[in-house]
């Protein structure tokens, strides 16, 4: 079986829903407590390659931070340059989002994550 990880913050009511789908679904999954423990900018590079296309929809562009740090939705920095800016502010990490294998979802709205579980 492929390796199952979620990011999750648990203060995130839909993260919440991810967790309890899962639950609900029977499906174990690593937590990876990216608030907790800061992601390095190769684990946040990584985790865009699995999601595929526009880096900047890993991005919480509303949160107070972002806008306190100048970002926009039409900001366009190079994948490994939004890397290392979630992995210096990872609250601007969208959440959850599921990685199953080499993919990823962002599960918003929450039944998005069942496109990886099958």
């Amino acid at each position: 079986m492929e390796p199952i990880r979620i990011w999750h913050n648990p203060r995130c009511s839909k993260s919440r829903e991810a967790m309890e789908l899962l639950r609900g679904r029977g499906v174990v999954a690593e937590v990876v407590d990216y608030l907790g423990q800061p992601p390095s900018p190769a684990a946040v590079a990584a985790l865009l390659a699995r999601l595929g296309g526009d880096p900047r929809q890993l991005v919480r562009f509303k949160e107070d931070e972002a806008r306190a740090l100048g970002l926009a939705a039409d900001d366009h920095r190079t994948a490994d340059e939004w890397a290392a800016l979630l992995a210096a502010h990872p609250r601007l990490i969208e959440r959850p989002v599921l990685e199953v294998g080499d993919r990823a979802v962002i599960g918003r709205p929450t039944e998005r994550l069942l496109e990886l579980l099958g």
